[in-house]
């Protein structure tokens, strides 16, 4: 089978939860190395349109592919193992272990590396090659061996970044990455975004319209579990239908925040 000119495919997916239909026909289609960026109220389905695509949910009708294949309907893990990875909007780390150990322990099942008692894990020159390279590309190697538990906010969720990136996924989700963070802290973690996820499919759900503005190639509008617009930032930006569904009121609200007129 030739491979599909698209990494990602949403085709009429819909997710009911008893009478509620919170997908509603949901299209996409992402080609490889694109940076999307989902945005749409409280309440639009964002979170759950990947919770369908990682596989945590199976969807109630349509089709997910993932270059080509479908996943719709297949455990997380076996998502992952096809090359897609995601993080999520809240920390899970495993605060006990080191930064170093915490991405380690991301990269061994993507190294072919199973359970083996007769095995050290210091051993693994490979294993432990490639966290170190990690840790470089996130710019935690001068905290390798702290904790999780330990790193400022910031730093947890640079983590959560590696050991999103760290099995070699080509399709990269991330749910709210800067959610959190300060104005510095935004500004030095979408160059962070920019940097790890060169070359990937990147799909990522943000609220900060500096960060969606700033980061994606394209803008995918989610109102009521329908993606309403997909197409460029300017396009989006310029669409009537996206600001008078969303944009132009979120836009209004974060201008007056800042102190500037409309």
């Amino acid at each position: 089978m030739s491979k599909s000119e698209f990494a990602l495919e949403l085709l009429d997916v819909h997710k009911r939860f008893g009478k509620s239909e919170i997908i509603r026909g949901a299209q996409l289609q992402v080609r490889p190395g694109e940076r999307i960026a989902i945005i749409g109220p409280n309440g639009a389905g964002k979170s759950t349109l990947f919770n369908l695509i990682s596989g945590r949910f199976a969807p109630s009708s349509g089709e997910i592919r993932l270059n080509g294949a479908r996943i719709d309907g297949r455990k997380p893990y076996q998502i992952s193992r096809l090359g897609l990875s995601r993080s999520f909007q809240v920390s899970n780390l495993f605060t006990r272990l080191s930064v170093f150990e915490n991405i380690r322990c991301a990269v061994l099942w993507s190294m072919g590396y199973r359970y083996a008692f007769w095995k050290f894990l210091a051993d693994l020159d490979d294993a432990n090659d490639r966290a170190d390279q990690v840790l470089e590309m996130i710019k935690l190697d001068k905290k390798r061996d702290v904790l999780a538990t330990n790193l400022t906010y910031a730093e947890a969720r640079a983590l959560e970044i590696g050991i999103t990136i760290a099995g070699g996924a080509e399709v990269v989700l991330l749910d709210e990455p800067t959610a959190g963070m300060s104005k510095s802290e935004t500004k030095r973690f979408i160059q962070l975004i920019r940097e790890v996820t060169e070359g990937k499919t990147l799909l990522t759900v943000e609220h900060d319209m500096g960060v969606v503005f700033g980061l994606a190639d394209k803008i995918a509008v989610l109102v009521y579990g329908e993606v309403i617009a997909f197409d460029t930032p300017e396009a989006v930006r310029a669409n009537a239908r996206v600001q008078e569904a969303y944009l132009g009121s979120v836009l209004a609200e974060q201008q007056a925040a800042a102190g500037v007129p409309a």
